[in-house]
C-alpha cells in the first residue's frame, strides 16, 4: 500500500515536470513536445481549441488501446499521469523562462523526459506516444525513446507545413530528441535482465509470473548446507516489466531470494508473446 501511495506520488511528480516543460519552455516558443502532446499543441496554436483539453481528449483511444495491452496497473498510472498533467497545464501559467528558442527547447525536452522518465521507471508512463511506444517495444527490441522519435517525426513535418517556420520545427526536432535521451536514461527500458527466484511457493509463484507473458523455468535446486529441496524459478524480462515482477514476488513469498542479473543478449523467442 505504501509503495503505491510513493508510486503515484513519483507519477504526480512527472506530470508536474511535464507541465512546467511545456508551460515555461515550450508553448512560449511555439515548440512542439512529442506525440499526443505535440499534436495537442499544434491544434491549439492553430485553432481556438484549448491545449489541455485537447491532450485529455486525444490520450483517451490510447489509454483504452494500453488497458488491453499492457494491463490495468500500468494505465491506471498512466492515467493518473495524464490527469496530472492535463490540470496543472491549465494551472501552470504560460510564460517564457528563456528568451533563447534553443535554449527552451533543450530545458524544455529535459524536464518533459525527466517526467516520461520517471513514470516509466515506477510502472506508469505519461499516455500519448509513450503508449503506443511500450506496445511497440514489448513486440519488437527497441529503445523506447527510438521509438518515441521515429514516431515523432511527422508531428515535426505537420509544424513545418502549417507553420512554415522550419526554425520551430527543427527547434521541436531537437526538444524531442533530448526527450527521448532524457527517457532511456532514467527508464533503460530495452535492458534485459534475467531474475532467479527461490521460493517455497512456487504454484502461487508460478500462477502470477505467467501473467507476465514472459517465459518461466523451472528448476530443482538443493541447498549446500541445509540439503534442503527447493525450487528455482528463471526469467528473462525488461526493466520496464521488472516493477512488476517485483511487486508479484513481494505478493507471492516475501521470503523468496532473488538474484537479478543484467543480461548481455538474448537469442530465441524472447520477443513472441
Amino acid at each position: 500500500m505504501l509503495r503505491s501511495f510513493w508510486h503515484s506520488l513519483t507519477i504526480v511528480l512527472g506530470g508536474a515536470f511535464i507541465a512546467v516543460g511545456f508551460n515555461l519552455f515550450l508553448i512560449p516558443h511555439r515548440l512542439l513536445s512529442g506525440g499526443v502532446s505535440g499534436l495537442s499543441m499544434l491544434i491549439g496554436y492553430f485553432t481556438p481549441l484549448n491545449i489541455s483539453v485537447m491532450y485529455m481528449v486525444l490520450n483517451i483511444p490510447l489509454l483504452i488501446a494500453g488497458w488491453f495491452q499492457l494491463g490495468r496497473r500500468f494505465i491506471l498510472y498512466s492515467i493518473l499521469s495524464v490527469a496530472v498533467a492535463t490540470w496543472l497545464i491549465e494551472v501552470v501559467p504560460v510564460k517564457a523562462v528563456v528568451s533563447d528558442m534553443l535554449l527552451a527547447a533543450v530545458f524544455g525536452g529535459v524536464l518533459v523526459g525527466i517526467g516520461s522518465g520517471i513514470s516509466f521507471r515506477v510502472g506508469g508512463s505519461s499516455g500519448g506516444f509513450d503508449i503506443l511506444g511500450s506496445i511497440i517495444s514489448r513486440y519488437r527490441d527497441f529503445p523506447i525513446g527510438n521509438v518515441l522519435v521515429a514516431l515523432n517525426a511527422l508531428v515535426i513535418l505537420s509544424a513545418g507545413y502549417f507553420d512554415d517556420n522550419w526554425n520551430v520545427a527543427l527547434a521541436s526536432m531537437l526538444s524531442m530528441y533530448v526527450t527521448g535521451r532524457v527517457v532511456d536514461f532514467i527508464h533503460v527500458s530495452h535492458i534485459k535482465v534475467t531474475v532467479y527466484i527461490i521460493t517455497n511457493r512456487t504454484d502461487e509463484m508460478l500462477k502470477h509470473l505467467l501473467g507476465l507473458q514472459r517465459g518461466v523455468t523451472r528448476i530443482k535446486t538443493e541447498g549446500a548446507y541445509s540439503h534442503v529441496e527447493r525450487d528455482m524459478l528463471m526469467t528473462v524480462t525488461t526493466r520496464y516489466e521488472l516493477a512488476e515482477l517485483k511487486r508479484i514476488i513481494k505478493d507471492s513469498d516475501p521470503q523468496a531470494f532473488v538474484n537479478i542479473v543484467e543480461t548481455v543478449g538474448v537469442m530465441g523467442s524472447f520477443r513472441k508473446r
